[in-house]
């Protein structure tokens, strides 16, 4: 559906200097800045996948978005989306997409909700017998019926989100992009905006991409993620191996009646590990321990049942790596990575 080869862009600047007189100097100097926003990006996502684009702001996830849905042309490389280029056949390819934006709108803001579904119904040139279709099935999973009728100014952030979502998806778009689509919703509107993808995509087989920072999003949604940062791809799988390969820590936090005993337990003896395979961590207020470790050298039997010899226990949690702290690490990685290959620079 979508196929992305070695896209690059490049934005040139005129160089600006430090200070007032750097100010005047810039006036008169021809000196230009090239900054890379997105580097040498390839992937492919096929039809109906929901693909998260993640990485830090600045990383390049809008530049590819408007590269792909044909407001940007790419400095190099090539993109098809359903076989067309969207930047040399961008009215074409407006009918195989749609873009939900969560800062921005697509409707018009003091008429009726009901009146821009029409407007957009004749620019997508959408039959009657299709936009019935449509309506029905966006009402069941959106249910736009209970302010259909409201200018879109009287809408609350969580309505215009949904009406928005609806609009995008009237003339059956082959790709939807997401940006952001549940920014400063409440917990059950997220819900419902998220199970309205899923179904979505499921009825129709609506390819989906999705840019978000609510790693929440990502989890509910997501079989597959790209991460990118400063430009480049840094990682192209699944959700799983990304936790395969990353979340490998994993906690237990144990509410215990005899708190003082816990402390005294040599866990790097009875589980024959060395002290830099756990961390532990005290919370005498609450009488909870919580011991951190390396799920590939120690199993959560073991530590549950060095603990219930010894301890009365009232109360266990196990917890897995959060996706958040993975992306953490990750970008750690890259920022690491990117120093020693400046410090190797500097030395030869």
């Amino acid at each position: 559906m979508i196929e992305v080869k070695n896209i690059s862009k490049s934005f040139i600047s005129p160089k600006k200097y430090p200070g007032l007189k750097g100010t005047i100097k810039g006036l008169f100097s021809n000196e230009k800045v090239e900054k890379v926003a997105v580097n040498d990006i390839s992937f492919s996502i096929g039809e109906g996948e929901i693909v998260g684009y993640i990485g830090s702001n600045g990383a390049g996830k809008s530049t590819t978005i408007k590269m792909m849905t044909g407001i940007m042309v790419p400095t190099s490389g090539s993109c098809l989306v359903n076989g067309v280029d969207p930047c040399k056949k961008r009215n074409e390819n407006a009918k195989n997409i749609g873009v939900v934006f969560g800062q921005r709108t697509q409707l018009w803001w003091d008429l009726p909700l009901s009146e821009s579904f029409t407007i957009l119904k004749e620019i997508y040139d959408v039959s009657d017998e299709a936009y019935e279709e449509r309506m029905e099935f966006l009402n069941k999973v959106l249910e736009l019926n209970e302010f259909f009728d409201k200018p879109v100014r009287t809408l609350s952030l969580g309505q215009r989100m949904r009406a928005d979502l609806g609009a995008a998806l009237l003339h059956n778009p082959k790709v939807l992009y997401l940006d952001e689509p549940t920014i400063g919703l409440d917990l059950v509107v997220k819900e419902n905006i998220r199970e309205a993808i899923k179904e979505i995509n499921e009825k129709y087989k609506t390819t989906v991409i999705l840019t978000t920072h609510d790693i929440g999003d990502i989890e509910e949604l997501c079989r597959r993620i790209i991460i990118i940062d400063k430009g480049t791809k840094i990682y192209d799988g699944t959700l799983e191996h990304l936790k395969e390969i990353y979340g490998t820590k994993r906690s237990i936090s144990v509410e215990v009646r005899q708190y003082d005993k816990v402390k005294d337990i040599a866990f790097d003896e009875l589980l024959q590990v060395e002290k830099d395979a756990y961390e532990t961590e005290y919370d005498g207020e609450k009488s909870v321990f919580t011991i951190s470790f390396d799920k590939r050298k120690i199993k959560v039997p073991q530590i549950l049942s060095i603990l219930m010899e010894r301890v009365d226990v009232k109360d266990v949690r196990i917890e897995e790596t959060q996706l958040e702290e993975i992306v953490k690490q990750i970008y750690l990685e890259q920022k690491e990575q990117a120093v020693e290959e400046l410090e190797a620079a500097a030395n030869e």
